[in-house]
């Protein structure tokens, strides 16, 4: 068994070298990536696992990060709102400013200093196209992207190019900016042949661009619960096959990357790589109460049956326990992921919060069909809006960004321990009796203690000679601070944790919630292993937490 968790820990370690997260930031020269079988490699055949964050509520404003109502749910809605409150003229300058500065070269670095390597930015069709008849092309959208791949360049990220609002809109949703809540971009020619025009000049633009790892055709088209994918996810295969050939006709290098229908993650219509540099991608989000990790089983059989790399391009919008529990699920299976979004308004969950200017309640309520502010106090919100998206002026959430990445100093959930399975990650005596909750596929038993949606709150049972096994990384080898938060069950337990050569004894003589100080633990840089072992009686697991030192 120490034999099967030494060559376990073996093989992790030499995968986090690879992808780990820069410990001081320097910027490498990026090759063209593409597909090889399963894999993302790089010039020289090295694999690649893009970890990354979207650029979300930058090119394509979303209303729900303005905290907006219906009425200002998607980018002409917010225009029109905010152009009603201070004018044309004003409106127009906001956009410009906030286009600026939304997203800086100073984003970028930050997003590469703490060990991202890519950034997915979700476009707008209407900042490339009007959609005047005939459209004519709009310079502003390309400048914007230009300048986003020359700090991506300086930085050593790479950028993958999202379509998250094609012409005549891909989902008849707010997500895409439609005009009419249908998804005319497969109702009318026309908006087809302006996606692959649009798509044929931004490949003519960066085809010879390294930068750019691959060409997302569009983000989520067709969801079920509105009829469209029955009406038309038979068109979304063949107008791939329009988009990739027009691309390489002009582009025989990037990758292209598809999504299924339904918020992406419905393959069903794939029949096989008509490409054969494809990436196949889904969106992953834990929205179930009580929360749940999903298995991602029938996106790693298709990625068998395409012999194609799986990525997530969208995971996040919950807490940091899902943080923690699904990056390290996708790294296990060889899966890489972009977290969404980088930044959002006034909230704990995104590495960067942007502090909610002091009167923005009346525009919120303005959004909802309530009374309408004066002309100076709307000018005044949004005046300090354009100065609180700017990074500097954005609060970090540091415990964030560590759980995404899993790294110190950090809270580690107990029901998240690792994902390589019994003998390595766990070892329980009953393997026959999944959990009820969480992990439904998973043997380890975990109690959900759920009182909201927007939190995840579990703990893990075991009894003697039951273990768990968390990984870790750490920056520096360094003495850091170690607690637990357990009690035992039933009478009296005794257990202990093991990190590297140290071991501590835990005793739990009471059966209520009790938060133990383990001391001083040594880590090693790079990756640790953390195990939880139950010695005698029975006991739960709450968290384990590692310090900064």
């Amino acid at each position: 068994m120490l034999r099967l968790l030494k060559a376990a820990a073996i093989v992790v370690a030499s995968v986090l070298l690879v992808f780990k997260p820069n410990d001081g930031y320097a910027a490498s020269e990026l090759t063209l990536l593409h597909t090889q079988g399963k894999d993302i490699v790089n010039a020289n055949g090295e694999k690649v696992l893009l970890r990354g964050v979207g650029l979300g509520n930058w090119l394509l404003p979303e209303g729900y990060m303005w905290k907006f109502g219906n009425g200002a749910d998607r980018p002409r809605r917010i225009e029109k709102l905010v152009s009603d409150l201070i004018g044309s003229e004003n409106s127009n300058r906001f956009w410009s400013e906030f286009r600026k500065n939304y997203i800086t070269e100073a984003d970028i670095r930050r997003i590469a200093e703490l060990g991202f390597n890519s950034v997915r930015p979700a476009l707008n069709a209407r900042l490339f196209l009007t959609e005047s008849e005939p459209p004519q092309p709009v310079e502003e959208g390309y400048q914007l992207l230009d300048n986003l791949v020359r700090w991506c360049k300086a930085s050593g990220i790479y950028v993958i190019i999202d379509m998250h609002g094609a012409p005549g809109g891909q989902t008849g949703q707010n997500i895409d900016d439609c005009e009419k809540d249908e998804p005319e971009l497969f109702q009318q020619t026309k908006y087809q042949d302006r996606l692959i025009d649009l798509w044929a000049t931004l490949a003519r633009r960066y085809r010879d661009e390294p930068v750019v790892a691959g060409y997302d055709l569009l983000n989520e088209p067709l969801p079920a619960k509105t009829g469209a994918a029955a009406k038309y996810k038979k068109q979304l295969e063949p107008l791939y096959q329009r988009v990739t050939k027009a691309i390489r006709e002009v582009d025989a290098k990037h990758m292209i990357i598809l999504e299924g229908f339904d918020w992406a993650n419905d393959w069903s219509e794939f029949t096989k790589p008509f490409d054969k540099n494809l990436v196949y991608q889904f969106h992953y989000y834990c929205w179930d109460n009580p929360t749940k990790l999903k298995t991602i089983g029938t996106y790693l059989r298709d990625r068998d049956r395409f012999n194609a790399p799986v990525w997530v391009g969208e995971t996040g919008e919950r807490d940091k326990t899902i943080y923690w529990g699904t990056t390290d699920y996708f790294e296990a299976n060889n899966i890489g992921w972009s977290f969404w979004p980088w930044k959002k308004m006034d909230t704990d969950n995104t590495p960067y919060s942007i502090n909610r200017p002091k009167d923005w309640g009346s525009i919120v309520a303005y959004s909802r069909g309530e009374k309408k502010p004066d002309t100076q106090v709307a000018q005044k919100a949004f005046d300090e809006l354009l100065a609180n998206i700017r990074l500097e002026n954005c609060t970090f959430r540091q415990d964030v960004v560590n759980a995404i990445l899993r790294r110190a100093p950090a809270r580690i959930e107990a029901e998240n321990f690792g994902h390589q399975g019994p003998g390595i990650s766990y070892s329980v005596k009953n393997r026959t009796k999944p959990s009820r909750y969480y992990r439904l596929d998973q043997p380890v038993p975990i109690t959900s203690q759920e009182t909201r949606r927007t939190r995840s709150e579990q703990y893990i049972t075991l009894s003697a000679s039951e273990w768990t096994a968390y990984a870790i990384s750490s920056d520096s080898a360094k003495e850091r601070p170690l607690k637990v938060r357990a009690r035992a069950v039933g009478g009296p337990a005794r257990a202990q944790v093991q990190v590297g050569e140290r071991t501590v004894e835990v005793k739990l003589p009471q059966t209520t919630w009790t938060e133990l100080d383990l001391g001083p633990v040594q880590f090693q840089h790079g990756q640790n292993q953390i195990k939880w072992t139950i010695q005698q009686g029975s006991a739960e697991l709450d968290w384990l937490e590692v310090g900064a030192g």
